[in-house]
């Protein structure tokens, strides 16, 4: 059952209210009807569910503290197994949408409705509302009219190809690009470093573009590999989101996954539980995501309105035997067995306004996604997040698969797990990069409305050197 969150302010109409009121004096606006934030131990079970207050004692075990600096993990648990008791299977469920189940295939038109509080919007503000509808989000650019160049077209390989040795114009194809990043034919300015990304650290590959539509490219990742104390290998993947409607966007997604990948990459040699690293890893993001608050005073006059630099974060580690993922914010993880007669799953559970709605009883998913304010986040980094709550997750996969890691530009055009599942390559546990192409590919033909950032991670870790074929 669902508690009355304690509100400052009426979510309606922004009147001040007292401690315990049921309704608001001013427009008479029913408290109620405002999901309280879930509980959160940080250990959950999948697709977001959380034991209930007053659970049985031993229902969801607590997070294992962290080893003394060289002891090997795992520590023997109860059944002598060797893995912590929290891990659940992640054949154990099929991969769902926000709330449990698939979204419905069309939904009604959206009503106007006042964003309600303790939410942020990913998305640039319209100038008569808060954020843009979806429809508009899918049909108009967010930053400007013309669609930018495909950025999969690789300006280094074409200039290869022809012979030249230069760079050669991603817009003609044909002008050599100077020193200043301009083509000498057709004048256009050419991608920034950060407008596409890549990575391949051993067996773990992360690509990261700006899409077709946005001016810059407000995502970052951080991948890398290491081993536990007993000489085991670990693969780390983090991927960050910058939250549009806030300053400095692009910095923020870079701090949080650097500050996340060298906490991770540091505490789990020291032997640190991988659950309790991946919860430390999400509070050092977020430290570092705050500190970009500390502006001048004078730039705080100058723009006194605007919110902090934030970002949403998803990351994941695996082991020998285990998966572990953790998040704020609405970027995913997603489970796809090498044997895809086995079922994906969706591993984590978003942070969204529709979200804890339909977790709360108070809409149903129709109702919720059909809902303007369905894809505003409830939960990110940043100092003027409403409540900072890391969510970590174990699982023991019972057989070979692949960790998707990903921001909303990707899922938006695979939601469900089942949808996921097809795009994934059959080798992308072999072909890491090769596969975050791919995944890369099939957002931007989708359209590449937003930033696109993917990481695969294949389970179980392969040892250090092992790569890409």
């Amino acid at each position: 059952m669902s508690q009355m969150p304690q509100l400052s302010a009426c979510p309606s109409c922004e009147e001040p209210l007292e401690s315990g009121d049921r309704f608001c004096g001013a427009c008479g606006y029913d408290l109620s009807a405002v999901p309280a934030r879930p509980e959160d131990n940080p250990t959950i079970t999948m697709n977001g569910s959380v034991p209930a207050q007053g659970a049985p004692a031993g229902a969801y075990a607590e997070p294992p503290p962290a080893s003394p600096a060289g002891a090997a993990w795992p520590a023997p648990g109860p059944d002598g197994a060797g893995a912590p008791a929290a891990a659940h299977l992640p054949t154990d469920l099929p991969g769902t949408d926000s709330g449990g189940s698939a979204l419905p295939p069309e939904t009604p038109p959206q009503p106007s409705a006042p964003p309600a509080a303790g939410v942020r919007f990913d998305r640039p503000p319209r100038p008569d509302g808060p954020a843009a509808s979806p429809e508009i989000y899918q049909t108009q650019p967010d930053e400007y009219l013309l669609q930018a160049p495909d950025p999969r077209v690789s300006a280094e390989q074409a200039a290869q190809a022809a012979g030249t040795g230069g760079k050669v114009c991603v817009a003609c194809r044909a002008g050599r690009v100077d020193d200043d990043g301009y083509c000498e034919n057709c004048g256009h300015a050419q991608p920034r470093e950060r407008d596409h990304m890549e990575q391949e650290s051993g067996p773990v590959a992360a690509v990261s573009d700006r899409g077709l539509r946005h001016h810059r490219n407000e995502d970052a990742f951080a991948i890398g590999t290491t081993a536990l104390p007993d000489g085991s290998p670990a693969s780390v993947a983090i991927v960050c989101d910058g939250v549009s409607s806030a300053t400095r966007p692009d910095d923020a997604s870079a701090a949080a996954s650097k500050a996340a990948g060298e906490t991770l990459l540091a505490a789990l040699p020291r032997g640190t539980h991988p659950q309790q690293a991946m919860h430390d890893a999400i509070l050092a993001a977020s430290r570092a995501v705050n500190a970009l608050a500390a502006e001048p005073a004078t730039a705080r006059e100058q723009a006194p309105h605007q919110n902090a630099p934030a970002c949403t974060i998803v990351g994941a580690v695996v082991t020998s035997g285990l998966l572990i993922v953790g998040w704020v914010g609405d970027s995913r993880a997603y489970w796809v067995p090498v044997d895809r007669s086995a079922p994906p799953a969706r591993l984590t559970e978003d942070d969204s306004w529709a979200a804890q709605m339909v977790a709360a009883g108070l809409m149903n998913e129709a109702e919720a996604y059909a809902d303007e304010r369905a894809h505003a986040i409830t939960g990110w980094l940043g100092a003027d997040a409403y409540e900072l709550e890391p969510h970590t997750a174990a699982f023991k996969p019972d057989r070979p698969g692949v960790v998707v890691v990903c921001t909303d530009g990707l899922w938006n055009y695979a939601e469900a797990a089942e949808e996921m599942a097809r795009v994934v390559p059959l080798d992308a546990a072999a072909q890491p990069l090769h596969s975050a192409r791919v995944l890369l590919g099939h957002a931007l033909d989708g359209g590449g409305h937003d930033n696109v950032t993917v990481a695969l991670v294949p389970f179980p870790a392969v040892p250090q050197g092992a790569g890409s074929a």
